[in-house]
């Protein structure tokens, strides 16, 4: 059964950081990409951020700069590092292990305001 269990979102003021982890279960999790992506209100869910298997990562260019997606295969775990968060980042963010089928975690929330 595979599992992906998201942490590490909260409230955060503007120009604050916050480091969400994703620990995945059940896959060769070194053998796949993983991805966050998010999901505002009204708004369609959106690719934050990915790394491939060989440690290859590209970026939305809302977040280049700001966010950086890694990997610990030791961990089976992906990390999404936040700085210099804005209040259009607040959404839920959603780890997605890139295989077919593609499985996602529940989400964990990340609201940036003052």
């Amino acid at each position: 059964q595979v599992q992906l269990v998201e942490s590490g979102g909260g409230l955060v003021q503007p120009g604050g950081t916050l480091r969400l982890s994703c620990a995945a279960s059940g896959i060769m999790f070194r053998c796949y990409a993983m991805g966050w992506y998010r999901q505002a209100p009204g708004n369609q869910r959106e690719l934050v951020a990915r790394i491939s298997s060989g440690g290859d990562t590209n970026y939305a260019d809302s977040v280049k700069g700001r966010f950086t997606i890694s990997r610990d295969n030791a961990k089976n775990t992906v990390y999404l590092q936040m700085n210099s968060l804005k209040p259009e980042d607040t959404a839920v963010y959603y780890c997605k292990a890139i295989l077919l089928p593609p499985y996602w975690g529940q989400g964990t929330q990340v609201t940036v305001s003052s």
